[in-house]
């Protein structure tokens, strides 16, 4: 979610391009004059796949198939009055909208307001990236948001309906920190999550498990040693709750060895997510200011996880947070650029097929096409 790469502008018309939905005519940008200035123009063309949806902004998509839908949990990106810095405090989202279509390509409904800020008794701003979870016919909405003081935590939300409304816990979940939350369930029904973020993001102002208002901005600076990892911890039954200490997600190199802070094309900064394919654990990650979504392979939900390589190049904006999941027996890949309005902080969310290598890994993506066919490397 953080920015310091500056987006291209881009046309603010769009074109019917695969199996996406038809863009309409008239878009965010169009009805808000949010797109500025351009010296070069992308077509529509040029890109992989188009928005899912132009009435509103989203980014930070995480799918999930339930009774025979598709439902994505987005951010919902606004223009506020923030400068950007690279921090993220441009990023002023406060609700959520929840989409959902019956099949890839298809037509896609965006839902009312699910959850807003002001609903949540602990939370002040910022409503990043969120992901949910379903069991036991209750749907569960994990969310980041600062509190109060500053400081982001964790809160989970409630439903019976996967499109909301949701309702809060009062408070957010005990030890929690950070962003990006994800949640896996493993086949055995146990269910884990994950997180972390580093700059804006603070998890280098909790590397003890508490909140340091006055710790470092940023994890640079210390190259020569591993880089923060993400968190994982176990979920309790009844998903409200962790059931241990988070710990550290750890990714290695082909030799076994921590990736290095300074190892920017590799190691984490954000976004996590997990999924199983062929009896492995796939953590994927975003590498935030080198603009690669990056993917490790393990045999435990805790790890370790080898880094195995890039899911997709970078995309137009800043960096993408992204979903994979399984529908129609394909895999899909869920991701977010700036196509709409060239800005970093108002994005729109795509999907393109994702596919895998006899050997097991994936191949990776290029969010642009070259001589009108998609460019993917095996």
């Amino acid at each position: 979610m953080r920015s310091r790469l500056k987006a291209m502008p881009v046309l603010l018309a769009l074109l019917t391009v695969g199996c996406q939905q038809k863009a309409e005519e008239t878009h965010p940008a169009n009805a808000t004059g949010e797109a500025k200035g351009a010296a070069t123009m992308r077509p529509a063309s040029d890109y992989l796949s188009q928005p899912l949806v132009t009435d509103i902004y989203t980014a930070d998509p995480s799918a999930h198939v339930w009774n025979g839908k598709i439902y994505v949990y987005p951010s919902h990106d606004i223009d506020g009055p923030t400068p950007e810095d690279d921090l993220g405090a441009h990023f002023e989202m406060r609700d959520y909208r929840i989409l959902s279509m019956d099949k890839i390509g298809g037509k896609v409904t965006v839902g009312p307001v699910a959850l807003d800020v002001k609903d949540v008794p602990w939370a002040d701003k910022q409503m990043w990236a969120p992901d949910a979870a379903y069991k036991n016919g209750t749907y569960y909405l994990y969310f980041p948001a600062k509190d109060k003081a500053g400081a982001f935590r964790i809160g989970v939300a409630t439903s019976k309906d996967p499109m909301g409304p949701f309702k809060p816990q009062p408070q957010p979940i005990k030890g929690s920190y950070s962003i990006d939350p994800a949640v896996f369930t493993d086949d055995d029904g146990a269910s884990y999550i994950y997180f972390g973020g580093i700059w804006g993001g603070q998890l280098q102002r909790n590397v003890t498990g508490t909140y340091d208002a006055n710790g470092s901005k940023t994890d640079l600076g210390q190259d020569d040693k591993p880089a923060l990892q993400p968190r994982v911890a176990k979920l309790t039954g009844d998903m409200l709750e962790f059931t241990e200490t988070p710990r550290a997600v750890q990714i290695l190199d082909e030799k076994g060895k921590p990736l290095l802070g300074g190892d920017h094309d590799r190691r984490f900064f954000e976004a996590s997510w997990m999924h199983k394919y062929k009896g492995k654990y796939y953590f994927s990650y975003s590498t935030g200011d080198t603009h690669y979504l990056a993917y490790a392979i393990g045999d435990s939900p805790y790890g370790p996880f080898t880094y195995k390589g890039r899911i997709m190049e970078p995309v137009e904006g800043w960096t993408t947070h992204h979903s994979i999941t399984q529908w129609d027996g394909r895999w899909w890949l869920f991701y977010a650029d700036t196509q709409l309005s060239g800005q970093t902080r108002l994005r729109n969310v795509k999907v393109t097929e994702l596919h895998y290598n006899p050997d097991g890994t994936i191949r990776t993506i290029n969010p642009f096409v070259t001589n009108g066919k998609a460019a993917a490397k095996p």
